[in-house]
């Protein structure tokens, strides 16, 4: 997934030396310059002719300045049919290809600190930050290789739909609007902003993780396939399927649904709207699972807590029930197996080799 490339190029060489070489002159062709670097060059038929010397001086002559040509047109844009966009600036904080982090990512974790967290505990802010990566990059599944996934398309897919106002999506369009912000201020990709704030908001929740975090995605206009999420109705049996077409077993997908101890919800149920998901959503912690599988087994909850249907019946079915289990009053078992989903998740439709590891900038 290389920086934009130009689907036409016209080069010109010429040749001065005074051995009336004539003008060398290639066409145009779309074809990216690696590929056309592993072609192999042929003489015109009138060079066939030229003594062995003058062929010899040709080669000389024109090998340097095709090379200095290919250095100085990017590489070739991955994924045509991809539809993802470039971003701005001259890296757009995804490094460059120097294998080093960019510094504004430590500017942009220093204005989170700010941003998400309210007294000791993190905000309704950075539990919508958390849950963005979930629905931009959570789309995906493993028949897509390196489309879609953690591409922006959240905020700024706009084919053939507004993904933003899908009604899954309610609820985000007040992170969606400052994570957008935040990417064009600081000059980064708003597929980076979302993953980077989102595990930015996970380690400053107490107890949360570290998640190891790489940079290096576009934004894409199109919006993701419709159906990909998770229904909070559905059956356990058709979400471990979901996920499984996502390359996650039943053990990751208990981890990651643990991300729900710090989320609140409003439009399962509006009539107990503002009601979190465990007793302290404030906090990165194992409680959700103890209070998920007490409601799943006796129907009762703490005060304030909504359990989604889906992790009622997921928190005691199969190997997903038994992990939830070993979560119970285990936060360092947890943390570790969130931390390896997620950084998974929130690789989707990506080349990790061709990304830097800005984990160290999350503080």
């Amino acid at each position: 997934m290389g920086p934009y490339h130009p689907s036409h190029l016209l080069a010109s060489v010429r040749s001065t030396i005074p051995t009336r070489l004539p003008t060398l002159t290639f066409a145009r062709s779309s074809l990216p310059c690696c590929a056309t670097r592993n072609r192999a060059f042929r003489f015109p038929s009138w060079q066939s002719n030229l003594p062995l010397s003058t062929m010899r001086l040709s080669i000389t002559l024109v090998l340097p300045s095709l090379l200095a040509l290919a250095g100085a047109v990017p590489g070739p844009k991955g994924g045509d049919d991809s539809g993802k966009s470039g971003t701005r600036g001259d890296d757009g904080g995804r490094g460059g290809g120097s294998g080093k982090c960019p510094e504004v990512w430590g500017a942009v974790k220093a204005e989170l600190n700010q941003k998400f967290m309210t007294g000791t505990e993190c905000n309704g802010l950075a539990r919508a930050a958390i849950r963005a990566i979930f629905h931009d990059c959570g789309s995906w599944d493993q028949s897509q290789g390196l489309v879609g996934g953690c591409d922006g398309s959240l905020i700024t897919g706009v084919t053939p739909d507004v993904e933003l106002d899908r009604p899954e999506n309610r609820g985000l369009q007040t992170v969606a609007a400052y994570l957008k912000d935040a990417a064009a201020r600081h000059g980064t990709s708003v597929a980076d902003m979302i993953v980077f704030a989102g595990n930015a908001a996970t380690v400053l929740c107490p107890g949360g993780p570290r998640v190891k975090t790489f940079i290096g995605r576009k934004d894409s206009t199109n919006s993701a396939k419709p159906g990909g999420l998770p229904d909070v109705f559905d059956t356990a049996a058709n979400l471990v399927d979901l996920f499984a077409k996502k390359g996650y077993s039943q053990a990751e997908l208990a981890a990651l649904m643990g991300a729900h101890s710090t989320s609140t919800q409003r439009f399962v149920d509006p009539s107990q709207a503002g009601k979190a998901q465990d007793s302290t959503p404030g906090q990165w912690d194992v409680k959700y699972y103890k209070e998920t599988i007490d409601y799943a087994k006796t129907g009762k909850t703490p005060n304030n807590v909504f359990v989604f249907p889906s992790d009622a019946k997921l928190a005691t079915y199969q190997d997903v029930g038994k992990k939830f289990e070993g979560f119970v009053n285990n936060q360092n078992k947890w943390s570790s197996a969130f931390g390896n989903a997620m950084e998974k998740m929130a690789l989707f439709g990506n080349d990790k080799n061709n990304m830097v590891d800005c984990t160290n900038a999350l503080g």
